[in-house]
């Protein structure tokens, strides 16, 4: 059996490493553009790979992408024809856990307006309403946005969620589909969008839609909070509403383009929090693991986990 690695801001020789350790009696070889392989490939693992890669490869029995993401790979349009995996992780649940919820705090126990007091030396406090008076929304309710979703109602804020599909998650108010999405975000203090990319999340989150969040919160204007990807949203328009306060306050840790520009209004919009795409990343290890147990039990004659609809894009 071969393995063959293709990938892009990714250390191809660790990741080789690291799978002929757990899979010795496989053959692991790293794609380089116009170099050949030796054999047929059966499985291929990739992130954001040259798009030729899937000419020169021979038709893999599976490709497994490198990350929770897999809209780098669909819009390609030679991707084979084989299953497509995502990384479920739950290192990579935790750490997006931990992320969502700590700026779900910062914003609701006024951290910004402390800070900005301390660098003044100034001692003034401001109210502090009890979590159970805020309601925090999420957009996607998938394995992150579920998770995030059930440690936010365990500390006591009202917790909602919105997917396109029909969600049952305990503590959580679950509401689906395009007819409910305004009902969702009319009840929404806090937005919190861990959507995947697909085209019918693409920039999907603008001024339109920020308009309809709550106005009648207990800290007035509200919030918008993104580790999900960043097409899904304008920045423009984020920014533009940040500046005029229609936006209490944003946290953002993925953008259309990355790095951020350096003349990017973001970088200065008042209560803005911005963090380099670092909300939940991949521990190697543990993916390395991951993908091991899934070539095994599909030798074995298991059924792939997590396999990506092509359709919906997730």
């Amino acid at each position: 059996m071969s393995i063959v690695i293709a990938v892009t801001n990714f250390n191809a020789e660790a990741w080789a490493d690291r799978m002929k350790v757990r899979l010795p009696d496989h053959s692991v070889q790293i794609w380089k553009k116009g170099e050949p392989l030796d054999g047929k490939v059966d499985y291929m693992l990739a992130w954001k790979p040259d798009p030729s890669a899937f000419d020169e490869v021979p038709q893999p029995k599976v490709v497994f992408s490198l990350g929770a993401g897999v809209d780098h790979l669909i819009k390609m349009p030679n991707l084979p024809e084989a299953p497509l995996v995502r990384i479920v992780d739950p290192s990579l649940t935790t750490r997006m856990t931990e992320w969502v919820v700590f700026q779900v705090l910062l914003h609701h126990r006024n951290h910004l307006t402390y800070d900005a007091q301390q660098a003044e030396h100034l001692w003034k406090a401001h109210a502090q309403p009890q979590a159970s008076k805020v309601r925090v929304g999420l957009l996607g309710l998938g394995e992150l946005g579920g998770d995030a979703a059930r440690a936010l109602a365990r500390i006591g804020f009202q917790v909602a969620g919105w997917s396109r599909r029909s969600k049952v998650i305990e503590g959580v108010k679950c509401y689906a589909g395009e007819d409910r999405f305004e009902e969702f975000l009319q009840g929404t203090d806090i937005l919190v969008n861990l959507l995947p990319l697909t085209p019918d999340t693409k920039g999907l989150v603008d001024r339109a839609v920020l308009s309809k969040l709550a106005k009648n919160g207990v800290h007035g204007a509200p919030v918008y909070i993104n580790a999900g990807r960043g097409a899904t949203q304008n920045e423009a328009d984020i920014a533009e509403m940040l500046t005029s306060g229609a936006l209490r306050g944003a946290s953002l840790d993925v953008f259309e383009t990355e790095p951020l520009a350096e003349d990017s209004p973001l970088w200065d919009a008042p209560g803005c929090v911005i963090t380099p795409h670092v909300a939940a990343e991949s521990d190697p290890e543990a993916l390395s693991d991951y993908i091991a147990g899934q070539i095994r039990g599909y030798e074995q004659g298991l059924p792939l986990q997590n396999v990506v609809d092509r359709k919906t894009g997730y």
